[in-house]
């Protein structure tokens, strides 16, 4: 499964979003509407799931979906 089918089942999980409003432009905060714990959340599944921790850093620096899969991308 492709990363990006693979984080909108993470995100769903977790935020209250239909699927198909996730977009690679989509900005968790602005566009999803997630707050703070739900960012968390994704966050831990990604990391338990690709096996790497993000930085606080890096964090603060995705603001895009796309970000994200590059990101992720970057370290698996």
């Amino acid at each position: 499964m492709a990363i990006f089918e693979e984080l909108k089942e993470i995100i769903t999980r977790h935020i209250r979003v239909n699927e198909e409003d996730i977009k690679l432009e989509s900005s968790l905060n602005d566009d999803l509407d997630a707050d703070s714990i739900e960012i968390a959340e994704v966050v831990m599944d990604i990391e338990e799931k690709y096996g790497f921790e993000f930085s606080d850093e890096d964090t603060s620096n995705i603001e895009k979906i796309s970000d994200l899969i590059e990101y992720i991308q970057k370290n698996i």
